[in-house]
């Protein structure tokens, strides 16, 4: 099983790897249908004023009050490239839901060979969140396919991510060490995986909302220039208001099932460990982008670099907390 589980996220991060460069074919492309839509009307009205001319030139219309018929709508030409990006993106949708598949797969193999939740590490816990953020991608894009092209950025993240977990972060299968064989285990680390892998979605519109907004403004120097396919700057921004109101309640609620846990197990409920202590800067930060974003004078582009300062800041409780301090939440290794 362990052998498989591995087996499992080397082919899910390939099939990641094939729904980017689809997303990135598609957004190389452009939306040409839109750009033949635009351009009809105006084939429209120059064929208009052509058959005019004609028209009047032969001496029909004018005093003679004859007048002529309007000539048939122009239809826009078939444009291929148009049939081309909308298929690599229907291809980069399904590949990314393949992926998910694999993913969760990977995942199920993995708590099978361990005889427990996949939880108990860095690795493991990346490769959850990774899978929340993209299991509720699918779920957005369902609901609002307009927002597709958002995708590449989605899936760059996931092969960025699942690729550093298996290739730098990944650990043998060993059992729970005893601190962390509670029902609270399930109760906290599940919910607190929960609201990051929303937070990670939420951290992708917000990216884009910003880079989109100043694009929309008139600056076209690089990063704004990757974002002229992106959808409107309001409608990331509204995706990204509502990831991040939809996991806040359910972050809460980790840190005080974390410190309810704590009690129990070492006695006392919260020690400013390094851990316990980014898990507040991360609650404080997103608590203030819910607070200024519902704050009229305050900018949502302001508002909006909270929310991806808050990300930052969970990124810091994952790898840098992990990686470079110690503490009661340590058990040797990547954990």
């Amino acid at each position: 099983m362990s052998a498989l589980s591995d087996n499992l996220v080397t082919f899910a991060i390939l099939t990641y790897l094939i729904a980017m460069i689809s997303h990135a074919v598609e957004y190389a492309l452009g939306n040409a249908r839109t750009r033949a839509a635009v351009a009809s009307p105006a084939r429209e009205l120059a064929a208009r004023e052509l058959v005019a001319r004609e028209l009047v030139g032969a001496g029909v219309g004018g005093a003679g009050g004859v007048t002529a018929e309007p000539p048939a709508q122009v239809p826009p030409p078939v444009d291929g490239s148009a049939r081309r990006a909308r298929l690599a993106g229907l291809v980069a949708v399904a590949a990314t839901a393949v992926a998910a598949v694999l993913h969760l797969a990977a995942l199920v193999t993995r708590g099978l060979a361990a005889d427990r939740m996949p939880w108990g590490n860095m690795y493991e816990f990346v490769l959850t969140v990774t899978f929340i953020g993209v299991a509720a991608w699918l779920v957005v894009l369902w609901k609002r396919p307009s927002l597709r092209k958002l995708g590449l950025f989605l899936t760059l993240v996931m092969v960025l991510l699942v690729a550093t977990a298996e290739l730098v972060l990944y650990v043998p299968i060993v059992p729970l060490v005893p601190a962390l064989n509670s029902y609270w285990f399930v109760i906290h680390v599940s919910t607190i995986v929960f609201a990051s892998g929303i937070f990670l979605l939420g951290a992708v519109p917000a990216v884009g909302f910003l880079m989109r907004n100043g694009y929309e403004q008139g600056k076209r120097s690089f990063p704004y220039t990757l974002a002229k396919r992106l959808p409107a700057a309001a409608s990331l921004e509204r995706l990204t208001f509502t990831l991040h109101a939809f996991a806040f309640p359910i972050f809460t609620f980790a840190v005080i099932a974390g410190a309810i846990w704590a009690e129990a197990a070492w006695g006392r409920p919260w020690g400013w460990d390094p851990k316990e202590t980014w898990a507040f800067i991360s609650w404080v930060v997103y608590a203030g982008y819910l607070h200024a974003r519902a704050t009229p004078s305050v900018k949502r582009n302001v508002a909006t670099w909270i929310a991806v300062l808050g990300f930052l800041t969970m990124l810091m409780n994952l790898f840098g907390v992990n990686i470079f301090f110690t503490g009661l939440h340590s058990y040797g290794g990547l954990n």
